[in-house]
């Protein structure tokens, strides 16, 4: 027994706002079910002046009218048949949607879309496109997400798929759960992973595969926000402590020519005699493109990144600025060099990126959209996530604010 939220309507009407000169207007159906609906179109004309509005049908008993009204009926029983397939191959307890009932009606939906094949797909194509406007990295995070997707589909579901139209709430808690406490990965691999499911998502609603998202009611658990900058004070001591080892002091420099340039490890791999660039003042820029987003940075270089340059000119192979080690190893000594500054903190090398941002720049009083500009982000929401403010900032800030008040206002309190 059907109840008010799994009714389904079949109705026809005249598209009237695209009438031609003869007052002939597109013919539309629209199947309607519980609180989803959807439009079609019958691949024809008819008269306003014939229409009957009120009962969705042609008007009179011309030839006409009576083929249009046959069609019509053909079409209302064929889409119940077709409903009533579905209700049988679902079961009572599956909500069917009024897309779903319109792809059956129209032969497009023989083959359920599946959630693996479409992830598989994008990332086929994503695989074009290295080079391009897409790293090979990026590729590399997507076939990850894809492998844990598959195996928790294999795991508990005991299927080697999943059609879209199966995906609830309950199936992305159920993943979330799988790889928070069965693979116990941290909550910000797990907003990684979830992310990339997602994206499949929009993008099956987007080409109309399913109409409702899963992720609605979804709320991620959010790593607790780390300082991913190095202070005034942690800097000092990086710059100023003895070290141990020649391939020590190599990590240090090429890490304060990130912190004071706020390039990442990949762009200054990269860098040449070709991103050197002397403006009409004699100050040294370094112009160049990143190899993450392909957007422009440009960089006023400051005197210690001048002196890194310097210091290690023609040393790199290739016509390469800098003798870069691998991210692992340059990693790997930060971590010596953290314990030798005594800073509790694990160091990594992109910190750099992120000092340069909010310590560097913002705490110095640089706009934020000049920041912006200097780390190659497209928009400012991406230099929010790097640029902090730091407290010494804020005292700065009010205290010059103090002196600029003092003996304006004189309350008498």
């Amino acid at each position: 027994m059907k109840t008010k939220n799994n009714v389904l309507k079949v109705q026809f009407y005249l598209k009237k706002n695209e009438a031609d000169t003869l007052g002939n207007c597109p013919l539309m159906g629209r199947i309607t079910i519980g609180q989803s609906m959807v439009q079609f179109s019958l691949k024809c004309n008819f008269s306003s002046n014939l229409w009957d509005t009120r009962n969705g049908k042609a008007s009179g008993k011309s030839k006409s009218a009576l083929e249009l009204n046959n069609k019509l009926d053909k079409i209302r029983i064929s889409i119940n048949n077709h409903y009533r397939i579905l209700c049988e191959h679902k079961g009572p307890d599956i909500t069917i949607t009024a897309h779903e009932i319109k792809n059956a009606f129209q032969g497009i939906a023989g083959v359920q879309q599946t959630l693996l094949k479409f992830f598989d797909n994008h990332n086929q194509e994503f695989q074009k496109c290295i080079g391009i406007n897409r790293q090979a990295s990026t590729v590399q995070q997507y076939e990850i997400s894809l492998k844990h997707l598959t195996r928790f589909i294999r795991l508990k579901y005991k299927l080697s798929d999943i059609p879209f139209s199966q995906l609830d709430l309950s199936f992305i808690e159920a993943f979330d759960f799988y790889l928070r406490i069965e693979l116990k990965r941290m909550s910000n691999t797990i907003l990684g992973i979830t992310r990339h499911l997602r994206k499949m998502i929009k993008l099956a609603i987007a080409e109309d595969i399913i109409t409702s998202d899963p992720f609605e009611a979804y709320t991620p658990e959010r790593p607790k926000a780390r300082q991913k900058y190095l202070t005034r004070e942690e800097l000092d001591r990086i710059i100023n402590t003895q070290l141990d080892h020649p391939c020590r002091y190599l990590t240090r420099d090429m890490f304060l020519f990130s912190c004071f340039t706020g390039i990442a490890f990949r762009d200054m791999c990269n860098l040449t005699d070709k991103e050197l660039v002397k403006e009409q003042d004699g100050k040294l820029w370094i112009k160049t493109f990143r190899q993450k987003t392909g957007t422009p940075a440009h960089i006023p270089l400051l005197p210690i990144p001048l002196q890194i340059l310097e210091k290690y000119r023609g040393i790199a192979e290739d016509n390469k600025l800098l003798p870069m080690l691998s991210c692992g190893r340059l990693n790997k000594n930060l971590k010596v060099i953290g314990k030798l500054c005594n800073i509790e903190r694990r160091l990594i090398f992109h910190m750099g990126r992120h000092t340069y941002a909010s310590e560097i720049c913002l705490s110095q009083g640089v706009p934020i959209e000049s920041v912006s500009r200097m780390l190659g982000h497209r928009d400012l929401r991406s230099t929010q996530i790097y640029a902090k403010i730091t407290d010494d900032k804020i005292a700065e800030d009010m205290q010059n604010l103090e002196t600029r008040l003092k003996g304006k206002y004189n309350p008498a309190i």
